[in-house]
């Protein structure tokens, strides 16, 4: 089949670096900041959102549902926006982002607010995908490790604001307003993603979408993402539950792996994920999101159950995480574009990222919170060596027929690690203390809930106990978290593609 000549746009000129950036970055900055910083918003908004609208029990909906739809909207845009073009997708990506914040803000119930999340992430997962893909498109190959530095700062830096944001909106201004503010944003992006020109189309004559792929890739996903949301509280009770969508998710991937192999134009593309260092690539960002998320889900718990820091002394603390990632990033991206070298940068940083990480489990008790935030500022320097290495391997890899495939696999690989990863060490913290200490286990239950308060009333002697108990867990996880950087490193190591 042969591309249509009128759907093919000019192809943009070679311009400045300076005018490059001015050009490209805040284009793509907002949209990728919009999608990110609403993974993490609404978290301090619930309290006030359950509140308000009652039903408790089903407000982290609110949460797992945006989660859900990225997941799935990622690959879906990426199909897409190789096929008929990435500017337009953009702006549908924006418009349904922009109406959906308005419903989420409208929404008179906790169902009727979770429906008008999945919309917005279905929006999310769009601007995400096609941000990133856009740099492999109107960027040189060897300069996109400078852009996917500052796109990964982007993201981390958007991800530790939102829970701040949303804390000072909702206290100031209401959990609706969360939402509201996402409005003037998408417009401004909007008339920024104007400038973009030159975007090319590749339709095909007898194109179709591959809807049973669609089918099948939610039926693997919605249950995988269910199971392992279940699997964080380790319940008993629930392990039948999580069984069986674990069996509905695995029958699904046996569907769609059949269904990709044998479609003309498949959702997934099968033979793009045979290549070495596309595969590689996107394992090593399943799990540097599996130790990262991790990492920032659990620390602040520790901070404040075992440390008993209070909320803004366990907000300082991760500060340096914010910042050393977004350092990382930016020098290797820079590295990156200077010498044209790319896996050796996670090859070596991951290196020093687990032995960080296999330090903090050995010695955090004896560390002072001085030395734990040293500790964790030089682990996140050398997280950020990952991100942008990972997206320019792996859209160079693909070739420019296959960005968007390329940047969706990534997105998609990383949230699955990051869902992984989090239900992992949530299952492995309850395991542990259920194994040792059911009341260990049941106290720090309620301690994820009140923080040190739930300590109070317990006698000195077996208070020291139970946060003995928990403290041990906590170096546990941290273990398996090593684990997870030493795999990277491994993948990393490697990788076929050195160099672009």
């Amino acid at each position: 089949m042969s591309s249509e000549p009128s759907d093919r746009e000019t192809t943009p000129k070679r311009l400045p670096s300076r005018q490059l950036f001015f050009s490209v970055f805040p284009s793509i900055m907002i949209p990728m900041f919009l999608a990110i910083v609403d993974q993490t918003i609404v978290a301090t908004a619930l309290p006030t959102i359950a509140s308000e609208l009652g039903d408790v029990e089903r407000v982290s909906w609110v949460v797992v549902s945006y989660l859900i739809a990225t997941t799935i909207a990622a690959p879906v845009y990426g199909y897409l926006g190789d096929t008929f073009g990435r500017r337009r997708l953009m702006f549908f990506a924006l418009g349904l982002f922009f109406v959906s914040s308005l419903l989420c803000a409208a929404a008179p119930s906790v169902l009727l607010l979770s429906a008008a999340r999945v919309l917005q992430g279905f929006g999310g997962g769009g601007l995400i995908t096609l941000s990133q893909a856009m740099i492999g498109e109107v960027v040189p190959p060897r300069e996109r490790g400078n852009y996917q530095g500052y796109l990964a700062t982007v993201a981390i830096t958007s991800a530790a604001f939102g829970p701040v944001a949303g804390g000072w909106i909702t206290e100031h201004l209401g959990w609706r307003m969360v939402f509201i503010v996402n409005a003037p944003l998408c417009l401004l992006a909007v008339l920024l993603v104007f400038r973009l020109k030159g975007m090319v189309s590749t339709r095909l004559q007898g194109w179709r979408f591959d809807y049973r792929g669609l089918v099948y890739f939610v039926g693997f996903i919605l249950p995988l993402l269910l199971a392992l949301e279940q699997a964080q509280h380790f319940d008993a009770q629930a392990l039948g539950f999580i069984v069986g969508l674990l069996v509905l998710s695995v029958g699904s991937l046996v569907l769609l792996l059949r269904q990709e192999s044998r479609e003309a134009a498949p959702l997934l593309s099968i033979n793009l994920l045979r290549r070495a260092a596309i595969w590689q690539a996107n394992a090593l960002a399943a799990c540097h999101g599996a130790a990262l998320t991790a990492l920032v889900s659990f620390v602040p718990l520790y901070l404040r159950v075992v440390r008993g820091a209070s909320p803004s002394e366990t907000g300082y603390l991760l500060l340096p995480i914010t910042a050393g990632i977004g350092i990382g990033a930016i020098a290797t991206g820079r590295m990156v574009s200077r010498t044209g070298m790319t896996m050796i940068f996670p090859s070596i940083g991951l290196v020093f990222a687990s032995l960080t990480l296999f330090g903090f489990a050995l010695a955090a008790p004896v560390m002072t919170m001085g030395q734990i935030s040293l500790l964790l500022t030089l682990n996140s320097l050398f997280m950020g060596s990952v991100m942008g290495v990972v997206q320019v391997t792996t859209q160079t890899a693909a070739g420019p027929k296959m960005l968007g495939a390329s940047a969706a696999a990534v997105q998609f690989s990383r949230s699955i690690g990051a869902a992984l990863g989090t239900a992992l060490l949530g299952a492995l913290l309850f395991a542990h203390l259920r194994a040792s200490d059911p009341e260990a286990a049941a106290l720090f239950g309620r301690a994820l809930e009140l923080g040190p308060e739930a300590f109070a009333g317990i006698a000195d002697a077996r208070r020291a106990v139970l946060q003995r108990e928990v403290a041990d867990a906590f170096r546990l996880a941290f273990l398996a978290l090593g684990i997870f950087t030493s795999v990277g490193m491994i993948l990393a190591w490697s990788n076929p593609m050195r160099r672009v």
